[in-house]
């Protein structure tokens, strides 16, 4: 989950919140004033702000999110650097054309804050928290996409429903909701964070019930996950990412659950050492170059400061890759 703390600003939407390890992200992706920098997850525009006000009249930033909620919020509160920044209604998926499009071949950093908004999270009709029970099952980052996690839930085979629950949500009780979840579906549709949560309950022990943690967090993570696309999409587009990087630019990645995590330190663990060839091999003949290096071996995580302040960023953990032509 994207960390945050909502509060109103003058955006007059909620969707202002205090960005998880905004100064580490700042400082790593050393800001030069005339450089060109992409948000692919602009969001509340928390990080966007800082980028931004630290760049010259030569300096650009490209931000980009999926959400029109925060689109219109990051154009109210970025608007006073408004010559200085475009704001793109897409996925980061499309960094690259998005950059060409704007006149750039490379870019002098990238930062990603993966997850869901706290204003998504919080706001109950957009239907991603198990915390209202009356909230419609929803959870589309792009509430545009006609597909919600009611079509999932209703519409998935059993099997499918386990493959998601499983891979996703990494819960072990899986087989039982997927079952619980098809018995309660075939008196009603799920409509509701309530009807979903209820099913999920009937999954568990008695005794498991009991243990702090609420028992639907994984699977209500596991259809969104689903739904958005946001593992793939994440697999499929950050070796390009790094690549788009200028000499010496730096990509920010912060993630809030461990399979992100995993796939991101996998990655930039490539990039930095592509060789494919044998291990006894005297001298690489695969040809396969490095892309630069990692700036930190282990994840970066939040202070006991900001989480005493932010609760919502204990999961969170920031990698850091440098480009090296």
């Amino acid at each position: 989950m994207k960390a945050g703390r909502n509060m109103t600003d003058d955006t007059g939407n909620g969707f202002y919140h205090v960005s998880v390890m905004l100064k580490e992200c700042i400082n790593y992706l050393n800001i030069v004033p005339d450089g060109i920098y992409v948000d692919g997850t602009m969001g509340g525009a928390g990080h966007s702000y800082e980028i931004v006000q630290r760049l010259s009249d030569k300096g650009r930033l490209i931000a980009i999110d999926q959400d029109k909620d925060a689109i219109e919020a990051g154009k109210i509160r970025l608007r006073k650097y408004a010559d200085r920044i475009k704001i793109v209604k897409n996925n980061y998926s499309h960094m690259k054309e998005i950059v060409k499009a704007e006149g750039y071949y490379g870019v002098d950093g990238i930062l990603l804050d993966l997850g869901v908004s706290s204003y998504q999270l919080d706001t109950p009709e957009r239907g991603f928290t198990y915390r209202d029970e009356t909230a419609p099952l929803d959870m589309r980052m792009d509430a545009q996409k006609t597909v919600t996690a009611r079509d999932i839930v209703n519409e998935y085979t059993e099997d499918e429903l386990k493959r998601v629950i499983k891979n996703y949500g990494e819960d072990r009780f899986y087989a039982g909701i997927a079952r619980q979840i098809v018995l309660a579906r075939e008196k009603k549709p799920l409509a509701t964070a309530g009807d979903l949560i209820a099913a999920v309950k009937k999954a568990y022990p008695a005794k498991e019930l009991r243990k702090q943690g609420h028992p639907a967090k994984k699977t209500f993570q596991a259809i969104r996950i689903e739904l958005n696309n946001e593992l793939k999409i994440l697999e499929d587009n950050l070796r390009d990412m790094v690549k788009l990087l200028n000499d010496k630019g730096r990509i920010c990645v912060i993630t809030f659950h461990s399979l992100e995590d995993r796939i991101v330190k996998n990655i930039f663990r490539e990039c930095e050492n592509p060789c494919t060839c044998p291990p006894d091999f005297p001298i690489c003949i695969c040809g396969k170059k490095p892309l630069g290096k990692i700036v930190s071996r282990k994840p970066i995580s939040p202070k006991e400061e900001e989480l005493y302040n932010n609760p919502r960023a204990q999961s969170a953990k920031l990698r850091v890759f440098e480009r090296i032509k």
